[in-house]
């Protein structure tokens, strides 16, 4: 169990959002906090405090007016620490070997994989063959329909679209032969500071223990407790990732106790 990262930009700014706020018209969203630093500020700071797998995610869509801003910031952050972080948003067979060769360890990839409600196999594969896939982590961010304890289905299209891909243990039995790690965020608690989900983090610590695949949690951690609770849950080993409660990023979450865990 370690602490990922997380730089997130937006309109080439580093930010903390409500995930499910994203919207890609109007390029808006809900904002917990807008950074002073550069994106390539943070990367330089985790990259002295030793922290490995940390998550770049560039927010808007490749239409928009603002997507090369934000495309330069990520560049710059992998620029800082090649090797040791992650990237993610708008990832495709096309572009991802482009951003390994920037300085990414892996590519992050949702929407490119699950399309039209359904997992691309074939895209899949040509990602595979892009990049190794042992540089593909594959988002399998998701969220509850109706009822409340209803199944966990993927979202893709910046979390507003959802699959009928189930998240349970069998789907990462599926996918485990075609990629190195999953990240999963909680769509309905993710930058909220409402605490976790600890039904999506029991899952995981399932699927972890069926196929003992690298797996890290996102979404609603607000303390050092919340933590612990993940541990307890996950058996310490699933991974976590925090951005809005840190005080890194305008929160309370000391990031320095963090680190030391």
């Amino acid at each position: 169990m370690k602490f990922r990262p997380c730089i997130d930009i937006h309109n080439g700014k580093v930010k903390q959002i409500v995930g499910s706020s994203l919207r890609d018209e109007g390029d808006c969203a809900t904002e917990n906090y807008v950074a002073e630093q550069s994106a390539a500020d943070y990367a330089a700071l985790f990259s002295r405090d030793g922290l490995t797998g940390g998550h770049v995610i560039l927010l808007n869509g490749a239409s928009s007016p603002y997507y090369e801003a934000t495309a330069r910031e990520a560049e710059a952050a992998l620029s800082v620490c090649p090797g040791l972080l992650q990237v993610g948003g708008g990832i495709t067979a096309e572009n991802a070997a482009g951003w390994i060769a920037r300085g990414a360890s892996h590519v992050i990839v949702t929407s490119y994989v699950f399309r039209g409600g359904r997992i691309d196999f074939e895209n899949l594969r040509l990602l595979n063959e892009a990049v190794g896939k042992e540089h593909v982590v594959l988002d399998l961010s998701c969220a509850r329909k109706e009822p409340e304890d209803s199944p966990y289905y993927v979202c893709t299209d910046r979390w507003q679209t959802f699959t009928d891909v189930e998240v349970n243990p069998e789907l990462f039995m599926l996918l485990m032969d075609s990629c190195d790690e999953f990240l999963v965020h909680g769509i309905a608690v993710e930058g909220k500071g409402c605490g976790i989900d600890t039904g999506l983090v029991q899952l995981l610590s399932e699927a972890e223990s069926r196929t003992g695949c690298i797996v890290t949690y996102a979404g609603g951690i607000r303390s050092l407790e919340d933590i612990a609770l993940i541990g307890r849950i996950g058996r310490d080993r699933i991974d976590y990732t925090a951005g809005s409660a840190l005080d890194l990023y305008g929160g309370t979450l000391p990031y320095r106790e963090i680190i030391h865990l």
